[in-house]
């Protein structure tokens, strides 16, 4: 474990320590509040969109086009959800009441955690800082923000962003390394929310566990994308392009690799490489040259990339298109491989990156069998016209969350709750499941004053309690 200066230490402890205090105090207030504060970081994007372009630029060159659809419109659309929502989400919801509680009333009221933690990743620095936070402001909880030290020109933003619209005590922003992390992870927070790698979400699991802090992690994995013999081809082709080049495929639930029908599997090849023609090459200048492609982050990331592609072609592995790279750029050229051996490193770890492995199968079955053979994927994308095969697939794959005949889409839709299955993550953010996770659902009974419709079975037992007990158990 890292060494941690005494005095980083102290300090975080006693931001941590105003925090706690002022959340108190957050669990009388009105909702009304709560959505003053979130109009107000409404109006601050809005504001500010040109320096968030220029952020996401700096740090890995993200086209502003990128940037504005997956980092400034995705969180405008789930603030405004919620917004539109919040009302309703924290009124106290009403329950049944079973025979045998007859004359008691039941509700589920719901109130802020507390004092949370958010660590962001770096590939979409700033939606998903934001998009908890959205949550998080909703439920009525005092934040703390980790961005990522690999994007720093967003962190730095993120921390101007919260310095301007928030007390510290309520919002605030700690950049830093692992160190910091660390040092954060050490403090009682009453909820994590971790968007990150499984390995490093294993630790933030563990450190949670010593204060019993609850968590959601949203992590990641091999996401497979199915294209069987009805699909169409170049439906999927251009889905597939814009999925996995989107931030040259450093996206959560890119489609990692792809299980195509063995007979459709040289026309799909070719319809990707029309649709990479057309997406990032239209003026046949090179794809390098595009405005319209992002950047590997940093080196180290641009060295396991190109690493997993150098391996992949010296197993055997064939390019059918793209392989170009330019490690002065960390330019890495969309990529489609097949021939693709199951051994490798590129079927075995998570890409995060725009290289695409294509393997085919000859029934679903097989296809079945190889996406299980692998931890729960974070999204299953399934590409048919029948509606019998989507049955199949949807049926016999977990995962975290499925598209058919589309790619990431479902990541942006506020009503549907995101998140993975085991290796992939735990728990589910967005809309309402984003409100729940950082939410305490306090389960309510009321009862009538001097009644209760048990007490007949007060002690002392008795024989005819004994009976009544009985009646209980086969009637109620």
């Amino acid at each position: 474990m890292p060494t941690i200066p005494s005095s980083a230490s102290a300090a975080l402890a006693e931001l941590f320590a105003r925090q706690r205090t002022r959340a108190e105090a957050l669990r009388s207030e009105a909702v009304n509040a709560r959505a003053v504060r979130l109009r107000k970081l409404g109006t601050w994007i809005t504001n500010n969109r040109a320096a968030i372009q220029q952020a996401l630029y700096s740090d890995f060159r993200k086209p502003t086009a990128e940037t504005d659809v997956t980092e400034i419109w995705s969180t405008q659309t789930e603030l405004r959800h919620t917004l539109r929502h919040l009302r309703q989400w924290a009124r106290p919801r009403k329950v049944g009441t079973p025979l045998s509680l007859v004359g008691t009333r039941g509700w589920v009221q719901y109130e802020p955690k507390g004092v949370c933690l958010i660590m962001a990743p770096w590939n979409y620095p700033f939606y998903l800082a934001l998009d908890p936070l959205i949550s998080a402001l909703a439920a009525g909880n005092c934040c703390i923000i980790k961005p990522s030290e690999m994007t720093p020109t967003v962190a730095a933003l993120l921390s101007r962003m919260c310095q301007e619209l928030f007390d510290p005590a309520e919002v605030a922003v700690v950049e830093g390394d692992k160190e910091v992390a660390t040092a954060l992870l050490q403090l009682p927070f009453h909820h994590i929310f971790f968007t990150g790698s499984p390995q490093v979400g294993k630790l933030v699991m563990r450190a949670a566990a010593e204060h019993l802090s609850s968590v959601t992690l949203e992590l990641g994995g091999k996401s497979p994308a199915i294209v069987d013999e009805t699909a169409n081809l170049r439906d999927a082709a251009e889905k597939l392009v814009w999925g996995k080049g989107l931030n040259a495929g450093q996206t959560c639930v890119a489609p990692d690799y792809l299980l195509v029908h063995e007979a459709v599997r040289d026309q799909l090849v070719e319809e990707i490489r029309a649709v990479v023609q057309r997406f990032y090459n239209p003026a046949g200048e090179g794809i390098a040259a595009s405005a319209s492609y992002a950047r590997i982050v940093n080196d180290h990331h641009y060295a396991r990339v190109a690493g997993l592609l150098t391996e992949a072609r010296a197993q055997g592995a064939t390019v059918a298109l793209g392989g170009h790279t330019d490690a002065a750029q960390r330019f890495i050229e969309p990529t489609v491989l097949i021939e693709v051996p199951a051994e490798s490193r590129l079927m075995q770890e998570e890409i995060f990156g725009p290289l695409l492995p294509i393997r085919t199968f000859h029934a679903l079955p097989e296809a079945v069998a190889e996406v299980n053979s692998r931890p729960h994927p974070l999204a299953l994308y399934i590409f048919t016209q029948s509606a019998e095969h989507q049955r199949y697939l949807l049926q016999n794959i977990p995962a975290g969350g499925a598209c058919v005949n589309e790619t990431i889409l479902h990541l942006g839709h506020p009503e549907l709750p995101f998140g993975g299955l085991g290796n992939s993550g735990l728990g589910r953010a967005h809309g309402l499941a984003g409100f729940q996770a950082f939410s305490n659902e306090k389960s309510v009974l009321k009862q009538r004053v001097g009644r209760t419709g048990l007490k007949p079975i007060y002690p002392p037992y008795t024989p005819q309690v004994k009976k009544l007990v009985n009646w209980l158990l086969k009637w109620l």
